[in-house]
């Protein structure tokens, strides 16, 4: 895989920077420097950068007021520069990659290439699959619209870390926040359970409760309660109640599973 990278910054020592430690990376290729977001903008459009290092405090246009201008259908993957921390929700804001503060240390760029790679490479598996569905203006069955999240940006203090949609087992609604549950540990996010199940595969997840979400592949058990609701059992032992108000998913998914296993059963025959 190679990263075809631009680098938009206003400070010819910061560009020159990036650009010495990209040549020690075989994939990663600099195709471009700017300086100002003017010409960032027209780089953007003509070169069709797969990464862009942008400076967020520039002369002129911003680097946050840049990407948000970047179209989606064009947008790079962007890992903002900044020499100051309080930038770095912001960046998050604008669906960035990373965020390198000034100056830069060796050992956290590593890191961010790293990111880098496996959101490239991510993404282009989800062009993939979208072609071999046809293209049909939908994806996994849902309103093209609507954008998948498949990795969530988690602050810790000044540390940020990600956690991918497919290590989620299921998540917990508390509030403005919502607990995604993985391998036992429980790891918060700021937002709510309504406008974070718009964001997620329905091929993967169900919601089975007001404040449960869970993987489908995560569930053994499903055992039936008095009260129509159900008590649900994951591969690690976890414990859910589903609620009947949300019934209606949990009982296609069970006819979709005898469904399988049916014509599984008639195949063996």
């Amino acid at each position: 895989m190679s990263i075809r990278v631009l680098i938009v910054d206003d400070e010819p020592l910061a560009r020159v920077g990036v650009a010495a430690r990209l040549r020690d990376h075989a994939d990663m290729t600099v195709i471009g420097e700017c300086e100002t977001g003017e010409q960032a903008i027209e780089a953007i459009a003509s070169m069709k950068p797969d990464l862009v290092f942008l400076d967020i405090q520039m002369p002129g246009i911003s680097g946050l007021e840049l990407s948000r201008a970047i179209p989606r259908s064009v947008k790079p993957a962007v890992v903002f520069l900044t020499a100051h921390q309080q930038h770095a929700l912001e960046a998050f804001d604008v669906q960035a990659i990373d965020y390198l503060l000034k100056p830069i240390n060796d050992e956290r760029f590593l890191l961010c290439l790293d990111r880098v790679r496996e959101f490239i490479s991510l993404r282009q598996r989800e062009s993939v699959d979208m072609l071999m569905e046809g293209m049909r203006g939908s994806y996994s069955g849902q309103n093209a619209a609507v954008t998948l999240v498949n990795r969530f940006a988690l602050r810790t203090g000044q540390r940020v870390t990600f956690v991918l949609a497919d290590e989620i087992d299921w998540i917990e609604g508390l509030g403005d926040y919502v607990g995604l549950h993985v391998m036992g540990k429980r790891h918060l996010l700021r937002q709510t359970m309504a406008s974070l199940e718009t964001h997620l595969d329905r091929s993967r997840f169900l919601r089975i409760h007001r404040s449960t979400i869970v993987q489908i592949s995560r569930i053994a058990r499903i055992k039936a309660l008095p009260n129509r609701d159900s008590i649900i059992t994951l591969q690690d032992g976890t414990s859910l109640r589903a609620s009947r108000t949300y019934g209606k998913g949990l009982h296609e998914l069970l006819q979709n599973v005898r469904l399988v296993t049916h014509n599984e059963h008639e195949r063996r025959l």
